[in-house]
């Protein structure tokens, strides 16, 4: 079975790379010809954990190819997946322009019946215009080339993508012709022998499906926030009511940690498009909105306890920051807290030294020289007045406090994302700062 996946980005680049690993012959496609020559070369553009040496095993054994010209593709594709960027528009909607323009070259190009999937996440009816954009190419060409279109949305953690992609929680799908659906169920068989679930929908639902399952998990993060900072007031520790709260499996213990807020590729966006969706059906999706408005203002509490702290004085501090991306496992800083910290600190007047194990180059890109980068953890606390988490990286859990203790110029730690022991940290001479956490700090 040959398959075409037409953008090479995250998604596209993901997924290509495990259709191929499951036996079928893929052909993924961009018009970026720096990038297609990369990937021929075996340079790979983004991080995933165990991606670029998939890639090179695919590529080897000539499952898994490169290519500008999606024409060329087309003459024996059976499936060919939508895996372009939906940026959010300026209103919050989901931009389709490139989405419609794969859509519209398939039409100029195709000669065979097709299942066109879109893979990108992208909003109700979306399918329909893709359907459209198609046909109105094949009616200038006068040709009647049938062709079904299918909604396939991905459910992909950046870090663990691969996994995810392997070893599916739900594959979902959303068709309305039993031909597709025999294509669809083909497309997947590998995935089917071990027991991974298959849900086939009408294609409206499987385009809200996506928004709705990022948007619950946007909630559920959004809520521990909120709740954490309730908890500072009153006197209760987030940490211990997560405990009694993960127990109820009604409820169940993920996604429920207090943070600095969420960001990346997917939850700032999906939250805005599904809101924009709902405005554009006059119906208010309030919850939603306190969500998106709750994660904005979570992303300043990290500022807000440094600037508490040295009680406003903060120009000409020293701030060293570990943890630059959104997540673990992953380069991406896309709607990153850290770059709003980053901000924050330095309109006060501060210099930063921060320091990640994988998002150095992306942060050089965004930021420049606004920043200082340190070579590892501890060379970003030389003379530093205080330490700030924000990304908890396996190799910051448990780093030597004696040695950061001599490095550091003030002792000083605000833990992001509650992942240390506050009197572990007291006894070795900081002051620390949590998430939704009351301390009763040491004199120093």
């Amino acid at each position: 079975m040959k398959v075409t996946i037409v953008g090479t980005g995250y998604v596209g680049l993901v997924s290509g790379t495990c259709f191929a690993e499951t036996g079928l012959t893929v052909t993924c496609v961009d018009i970026d010809k720096e990038k297609i020559r990369k990937l021929n070369n075996g340079i790979v553009p983004i991080y995933e954990p165990g991606l670029e040496d998939m890639i090179n095993r695919n590529v080897a054994k000539k499952r898994l190819y490169f290519t500008t010209s999606l024409k060329d593709t087309l003459a024996d594709c059976e499936v060919l997946f939508i895996a372009v960027g939906t940026p959010p528009d300026e209103d919050g909607s989901a931009d389709l322009k490139h989405v419609l323009g794969v859509a519209r070259e398939v039409g100029k190009y195709m000669n065979r019946y097709l299942v066109v999937a879109t893979k990108s996440t992208v909003p109700v009816g979306t399918a329909q215009k893709v359907r459209a954009a198609i046909k109105s190419e094949l009616v200038k060409r006068k040709k009647n080339i049938p062709f079904d279109v299918a909604s396939n949305p991905e459910f992909l953690k950046e870090g663990n993508a691969i996994e995810d992609f392997l070893r599916p929680d739900r594959i979902v799908i959303g068709i309305d012709s039993e031909r597709a659906a025999e294509i669809m169920q083909k497309l997947y068989k590998a995935f089917l022998l071990n027991g991974h679930p298959i849900v086939f929908m009408d294609i409206p639902s499987a385009e809200l499906t996506k928004y709705a399952a990022n948007a619950m998990l946007a909630t559920k993060i959004s809520f521990m926030n909120d709740l954490s900072n309730l908890c500072e007031i009153v006197g209760a520790d987030i940490t211990m009511v997560r405990k009694g709260i993960a127990s109820d499996p009604r409820i169940g213990s993920k996604f429920i940690y207090a943070g600095a807020g969420y960001g990346g590729s997917c939850f700032p966006k999906d939250v805005k498009a599904i809101l924009k969706t709902a405005h554009n059906h006059h119906y208010p999706l309030q919850i939603l909105k306190a969500v998106e408005e709750v994660n904005n203002e979570q992303k300043k509490i990290l500022f807000k306890k440094l600037h508490n702290h040295f009680k406003g004085a903060l120009k000409g501090k020293k701030i060293a920051v570990w943890g630059l991306s959104f997540k673990p496992n992953t380069d991406d800083m896309r709607e990153a807290p850290s770059l709003v910290f980053i901000e924050q600190v330095l309109k006060a007047g501060c210099t930063v030294s921060a320091y990640d194990p994988v998002a150095m180059n992306e942060c050089r890109r965004r930021l420049g020289h606004k920043i200082n980068y340190a070579r590892n953890a501890y060379d970003a606390l030389k003379d530093a007045d205080a330490l700030v988490l924000i990304t908890e990286w396996s190799e910051f859990r448990m780093p030597d406090f004696k040695k950061a203790s001599r490095l550091m110029r003030t002792h000083v730690v605000i833990d992001g994302r509650n992942i240390y022991e506050p009197s572990d940290l007291q006894n070795a001479g900081f002051v620390y700062y949590g998430i939704g956490r009351v301390i009763h700090q040491k004199k120093q």
